[in-house]
């Protein structure tokens, strides 16, 4: 296995949850659609068992409040951190909306897990910098950890923050942040994902397990929807938008499997405890 620092997390949203889809960007409309939520956790769950995995779990608080026994069932094992209230993009927020979001999301996980929520993960990485405030209203209800950082473009948000390859310090108005962002490999002068979502689908896995092998930190983010072949395709979604929501889905879970048995993952806890952070960068944006 490898020694690097991989960090494992999963973002815990139903498979219509996507983000510029319109006939599923609000809460009424999800409950038109089939539940698949339990059986893909689980799907997640027995994986995590079987390999001996540590994870994090960004979880959102409509899934909390819909099945709470989810929440209950992750959070006797494994760290869980909020993945907003609504999964509403960060951009398309005032600061008082994302700040009542946030709020909402951190106060129904605690509630029900009986534990604080220190983590936090961006619907769509949609922290931009014109977002930075966004950081400010993490630090004051009590998040130490953000894993929103995309350091390079992305189709709902992306901060390029150059030079930086690993974890660093994000300094607001009210303390710091010890921000864990999403891993790249530098191919040809581009900055390229792939250890998540559906670039993980997508990358040949010999190609993961290669990049992966050769950094010194991973993040590797999976939604629950990234494992499930059998979930039905989304009417009118244009051709593009069909083939990153769909492609590779029958090859996932393997390649998961297949994942976390060549490299040690971890949570996000464990890993703040090996980071020397006295030699972290620090960051205003």
């Amino acid at each position: 296995m490898s020694d690097n620092l991989n960090v494992l997390t999963f973002d815990i949203e139903e498979w219509f949850h996507l983000l510029d889809y319109d006939d599923t960007r609000t809460e009424d409309k999800w409950s038109n659609y089939e539940v698949r939520i339990h059986k893909n956790v689980d799907r997640i769950l027995d994986i995590l068992e079987e390999s001996g995995a540590k994870a994090s779990f960004f979880i959102i608080g409509w899934i909390a409040k819909k099945y709470p026994e989810i929440v209950k069932k992750i959070s006797e094992k494994y760290h869980v951190g909020t993945h907003t209230m609504n999964h509403q993009l960060v951009w398309q927020q005032s600061k008082s909306e994302f700040e009542k979001d946030v709020e909402f999301g951190i106060k129904i996980l605690e509630d029900i897990a009986g534990k604080p929520v220190n983590a936090f993960r961006a619907p769509g990485f949609s922290i931009r910098n014109s977002e930075a405030w966004a950081f400010d209203v993490l630090q004051k209800y009590g998040i130490k950890y953000d894993c929103s950082v995309f350091p390079s473009k992305h189709a709902h948000g992306g901060m390029p923050v150059e030079g930086v390859d690993r974890p660093f310090i994000v300094k607001t108005e009210n303390g710091e942040i010890k921000e864990f962002p999403v891993s790249v490999k530098n191919v040809l002068g581009k900055r390229l994902i792939f250890s998540g979502g559906g670039y993980f689908r997508l990358c040949p896995y010999f190609l993961v397990r290669k990049w992966a092998r050769q950094s010194a930190y991973n993040m590797s983010y999976i939604h629950p929807r990234d494992l499930d072949a059998g979930q039905p395709v989304l009417k009118g979604l244009s051709p593009v938008r069909r083939f990153k929501s769909y492609c590779g889905l029958s090859t996932a879970e393997s390649k998961l499997r297949a994942f976390v048995k060549d490299f040690n993952f971890t949570d996000i806890p464990t890993a703040d405890a090996k980071i020397n952070w006295a030699s972290a960068s620090k960051i205003s944006f």
